[in-house]
């Protein structure tokens, strides 16, 4: 499923296509905003939005072998709610 896929379905339960939209970019903004000021977002049931911190590694660059130093970054991650585990499992 993509996000127009996701956009139809929700269509079907408010009154036009466009409303849907509307919806979707509105959830997946707040979910956004949220996680880029390093903030968690549960949906009891479905699931936890939470960014973690990678480490600093060293690394090599495939072409030349070289070894290169890989800096720390954020990485955004989903965990599965009980819920959504036991329905998909």
């Amino acid at each position: 499923m993509n996000k127009s896929d996701l956009i139809s379905e929700v269509a079907k339960v408010v009154r036009t296509k466009k409303e849907a939209q509307a919806a979707v970019d509105c959830v997946l903004e707040a979910i956004t905003k949220t996680l880029k000021k390093n903030g968690k977002v549960m949906l009891v049931g479905f699931g936890t939005f939470k960014v973690t911190k990678r480490k600093a590694r060293k690394g090599r660059n495939p072409q030349t072998g070289e070894e290169i130093k890989i800096t720390a970054w954020n990485v955004p991650r989903f965990s599965p709610g009980k819920k959504l585990g036991d329905i998909v499992a």
